[in-house]
């Protein structure tokens, strides 16, 4: 992987996580997704589930404070992502899966159509890719590679493991 590819790679990674386009990825942040996830599967903040999917946001924007907000400003900024988290992503993008974990598995919950966290379809994860910044062309296909053992559902771990790849991201001298 090039340099410019890299830098393309991980402004992509940055922009996900910047829910609201401000150039900082913060707590509003992380709640404006889990806002959305909730809104698109009609799951009221105020239930079991909405609730669970609050709290995740909430753990993993502290996991994510954790390890990139250097300055302990309450925000990560592009370079702090770039120098801190990108940093400890590649070198252990199973430990930044795991921060996500609690998140995960109450979107899963969510967008699950039985309400359990045992998995989620694929038509439920594009919507759920899409509502997160995913462009709707790619959504579906990205989806439907989420299967990984092709039993029709989306599982914890399966998604777990697709996120670590996709925050592992390589260096370009790696």
């Amino acid at each position: 992987m090039d340099s410019a590819e890299y830098e393309r790679k991980i402004a992509s990674r940055f922009a996900t996580f910047d829910q609201d386009g401000s150039g900082y990825i913060d707590r509003e942040d992380f709640s404006v997704a889990a806002r959305a996830v909730l809104a698109e599967f009609g799951v009221r903040a105020r239930s079991d589930k909405g609730q669970s999917v609050f709290a995740g946001a909430e753990a993993f924007w502290q996991g994510m404070a954790g390890i990139a907000d250097v300055d302990g400003d309450q925000r990560v900024s592009r370079e702090e992502f770039v120098t801190g988290a990108v940093k400890r992503l590649r070198d252990n993008p199973e430990r930044f899966a795991e921060i996500a974990r609690p998140f995960l598995r109450a979107v899963i919950a969510a967008a699950s159509d039985d309400g359990s966290a045992a998995g989620a379809s694929p038509a439920a994860a594009t919507r759920v890719l899409r509502v997160l910044g995913t462009p709707p062309e790619l959504a579906a296909q990205i989806a439907t590679g989420l299967d990984a053992d092709g039993d029709g559902r989306i599982s914890e771990e399966e998604i777990l493991t697709a996120f670590a790849g996709y925050c592992g991201v390589a260096a370009p001298d790696a």
